[in-house]
């Protein structure tokens, strides 16, 4: 697994202060995925309600608060595949 998943995994576990209601993955283009399944972090790639897919400097961003989801989404740094409405409550918890 690569240092940038494991990473991942640690900084979306530290931000997810309450369980989310579905499954969501994030892609991190050339690294891999990880998963969010209730209060569950981890390393995997399989079916989600919501996917976001992202460069690896666009997720650290993200992560780092340097920059709002939204605005990753609406200039095309950050896609989103499938509930809008998961996404938007992901969203909250990183930004």
């Amino acid at each position: 697994m690569s240092q940038v998943i494991d990473a991942a995994v640690q900084a979306l576990g530290a931000k997810l202060t309450s369980p989310l209601d579905g499954v969501a993955k994030f892609v991190i283009e050339g690294e891999g995925a990880v998963m969010i399944e209730g209060a569950t972090v981890r390393a995997g790639d399989e079916p989600a309600d919501v996917t976001l897919t992202a460069s690896t400097e666009t997720f650290r961003a993200i992560l780092d608060g340097d920059l709002n989801p939204t605005t990753a989404f609406m200039t095309g740094k950050l896609s989103v595949d499938g509930s809008m409405g998961l996404a938007m409550k992901l969203g909250s918890v990183l930004g």
